[in-house]
């Protein structure tokens, strides 16, 4: 097959896919200067973990770990690794913290059977899959009908000897706000002097890693909280990156155990290595450090602030409608805006998600949340840099003409529903 002929059909087959501009479940980025791009077509062949042959890469690998332990407040000289994206980032995190309370176990004389994991029923999926990938016996805190969020008087009933790190959420999947991270360290160091147990936090900061230090500098989350001793941020959410970068960084070198890191030279030079997978391109990180000359630290402030604004837009035309009440919005928050129907209808969330499919393209989501407060459904729009106020004034439109439609003729047939976005996007 000639090569054009096989780009046009594969081209007419991912065509059929959605507009990524009007994807309002996903987290990652979908727009990019023509410079990035460049940059990032012309380092797609490169591969990272040839250090040998692409020391320059290796290089910007550690002054973007070095930025980010700064923007995180780390106390002194730390390490950290460039990731696929937050997931892989959240299993080296938490593998470091079973080999952590694995040495301490041994070094005490006792058991290091059955290792356990404390989180809410707040987190990504993926911390379920560390659990069972690796061994570890999940224990969630379920949510509540009236919050959906975590706190320390939630988890310290789950903690024992065994119990290898707790979670806590920056900015989650489902409502985009955050644990009370600042109230979980002070239980931990509580615990800590009570019961000598020296847990740690790994904060999932995958969406608000680069959102809070932004817009709510004053806000304690990070490596100022002493139990804080890992933080994971995907470059590719608010990071500003096309997909799948992300970033691992530790508050200081000993939080990485030696025994996770190792050494092979059959690619030209002993290099040391830190991951899940081996081959992989460049072109990600690189992106991701075109951002960071870029933009700068006020440059990200000024972008996060301009998606927050706009969400809190959004927000407020449709609280205005009077149609939805707003779910996060009174505090700390990604920008976003989730929110869910009003008094009675004769439809639903779901509805509304699909006949604003029907009637505009938008890509809505609908879903229900986590036990145990699965009978609540929500709404959920990410607000990114590509939706700008005038995009948010007509998606806000959009939302509430699709309203009044299924005021006149109720909610959707079956068949329809089938094809209403249900996922919570990532």
């Amino acid at each position: 097959m000639p090569p054009r002929q096989a780009y046009r059909l594969v081209q007419q087959e991912v065509g059929l896919d959605g507009d990524p501009w009007r994807n309002l479940a996903t987290f990652v980025t979908t727009w990019m200067e023509p410079e990035a791009r460049q940059l990032i077509d012309e380092n797609l062949h490169t591969n990272f973990i040839d250090h040998a042959e692409y020391p320059r890469s290796a290089e910007v690998e550690r002054r973007c770990v070095r930025m980010l332990a700064d923007l995180f407040n780390a106390p002194g000289e730390t390490t950290g690794a460039r990731c696929q994206g937050s997931s892989e980032a959240i299993m080296l995190g938490a593998l470091a913290a079973k080999w952590r309370w694995r040495k301490a176990r041994e070094k005490a004389g006792e058991s290091t059977e059955r290792p356990n994991l404390v989180f809410g029923g707040d987190v990504h999926v993926v911390w379920n899959k560390f659990c069972r990938y690796f061994d570890v016996e999940p224990r969630i805190v379920p949510l509540r009908a009236d919050r959906f969020t975590v706190g320390p008087d939630d988890l310290e009933p789950l903690l024992d000897e065994n119990t290898i790190a707790v979670v806590a959420v920056l900015g989650t999947t489902f409502t985009g706000q955050a644990d009370a991270v600042v109230g979980i360290n002070d239980m931990l160091v509580s615990v800590r002097e009570r019961r000598s147990l020296d847990i740690p936090i790994h904060v999932d900061a995958a969406s608000g890693g680069f959102v809070w230090p932004f817009i709510y500098p004053n806000t304690h989350w990070d490596f100022r909280l002493e139990q804080v001793r890992s933080i994971n941020v995907s470059g590719h959410k608010f990071g500003l990156v096309y997909p799948g970068v992300g970033w691992l960084v530790f508050r200081d070198r000993e939080e990485l155990p030696d025994d996770l890191v190792f050494e092979e030279n059959y690619l030209g030079r002993t290099d040391p290595t830190f991951t899940l997978n081996f081959s992989t391109g460049n072109s990600d990180m690189i992106a991701q450090y075109y951002m960071f000359c870029r933009l700068g630290h006020d440059g990200y402030g000024e972008a996060i602030t301009a998606m927050k604004e706009n969400a809190e837009f959004l927000g407020g035309r449709l609280r205005d409608s009077g149609r939805f009440e707003l779910i996060g919005a009174d505090g700390e928050q990604l920008p976003l805006v989730c929110f869910r129907l009003t008094g009675e209808r004769g439809y639903d969330e779901f509805d509304v998600a699909g006949q604003v499919a029907s009637e505009r393209g938008w890509m809505l989501p609908a879903y229900t949340m986590p036990p145990d407060a699965q009978d609540v459904t929500v709404l959920r729009a990410l607000v990114r840099s590509n939706l700008g106020r005038s995009a948010a004034e007509l998606l806000g439109q959009d939302i509430v003409d699709a309203c009044e439609t299924l005021d006149k003729k109720g909610g959707l047939h079956p068949d329809m529903r089938k094809r209403v976005k249900t996922g919570t996007g990532y």
